[in-house]
């Protein structure tokens, strides 16, 4: 579809049993001084909203400003997107992977003390997890206990959010491009698209606290700064920005986490916590309920949804290119 509206396609193999890649699509001046730069499936799984926004662009494509380039990254971790998991095949989430001046080791200790009930060592099953996870939230208080279960950890290789140990494959081949295509630029808006946090069908605009008001009066009145002490937004060690940043050097970057809000945080971690232990300690077989069960968590089989997800995919992304 790309080379429809002339693009040039650039594909990365990741090593698998499988024929995976991350597959680029770039439009515009090859050394452009502005670019835009829209990332997909990160997470996986989550990558169907993502790719269908990316899907819908290339069927109504915007024109681009003199001097401007657009790159389209169709899914970062083609095997979660295979095999419905929010992580790589090593069971590294790569939105915690990517650390600059940090060793991949440590955890917080509430995540020590939450191992046995964040990562069973046994099959799926009726645990009371609901019951478990209300008495936690009243215990602890959400923002606290939501920080320290999803802000990534590096010592439990089969848990939830872990980091990793390295970087891996898939962004050390991604930044590569980077280095390459953005060599050049002095202005790089950066949109990485999620699914599952935040409230039902509605999209939040995660920035840093120092692009906030730039980016609000721009984009949005649903931007909101990651350091938000009410909401849904926290704190991740090795985020992709960190990447993008490292990319390209010489420019101002601006770097936006698109979210679109599915189930309440309690059910998402149920059903990533029910998948990773089908994973590890069932026979991970693809057609297993909790694998449709994670899908439909993070792209939610309703009409309304989707809509919502492209019409304001679409908005955003037309709206970046004016900025």
């Amino acid at each position: 579809m790309a080379s429809r509206v002339s693009g040039r396609i650039e594909i990365i193999p990741i090593s698998s049993e499988q024929d995976l890649t991350i597959d680029i699509a770039s439009f515009g001046p090859e050394n452009a001084r502005r670019i835009l730069l829209h990332s997909s499936g990160l997470h996986g799984v989550e990558g169907f909203a993502g790719s269908a926004i990316q899907l819908q662009l290339l069927d109504n494509f915007p024109a681009l400003p003199p001097d401007t380039a657009l790159i389209l990254v169709h899914i970062l971790n083609p095997y979660g997107m295979a095999w419905l998991r929010r992580v790589n095949a090593g069971n590294v989430d790569l939105n915690r992977n990517f650390l600059i001046g940090e060793e991949h080791s440590g955890a917080p200790q509430a995540y020590a003390e939450l191992d046995s009930f964040l990562n069973p060592r046994t099959p799926p099953s009726r645990d009371f997890y609901f019951l478990k996870s209300a008495w936690l939230i009243f215990r602890r208080g959400m923002p606290a206990l939501k920080q320290a279960v999803v802000g990534g950890q590096y010592e439990y290789p089969r848990g939830l959010f872990f980091g990793g140990r390295k970087v891996e494959e898939e962004l050390e081949k991604y930044g590569a491009f980077l280095r390459r295509s953005l060599s050049s630029a002095e202005y790089v808006i950066a949109m990485d698209v999620h699914t599952g946090l935040g409230k039902f069908g509605e999209e939040t605009l995660l920035v840093e606290s120092g692009n906030y008001e730039t980016l609000r009066k721009g984009l949005s009145s649903r931007v909101v700064p990651l350091e938000a002490e009410s909401g849904p937004a926290y704190r991740i060690r090795g985020g992709l920005q960190n990447l993008v940043f490292q990319g390209a050097p010489h420019a101002k970057v601006h770097f936006i986490g698109e979210e679109f809000g599915t189930y309440p945080a309690a059910k998402v971690l149920h059903a990533l916590r029910e998948e990773n232990r089908w994973h590890h300690y069932g026979d991970a077989a693809k057609d297993h309920a909790v694998k449709r069960t994670l899908k439909d968590t993070f792209c939610p089989p309703s009409e309304s949804w989707r809509r919502s997800v492209l019409e304001r995919g679409a908005e955003l992304i037309h709206r970046a290119i004016r900025l």
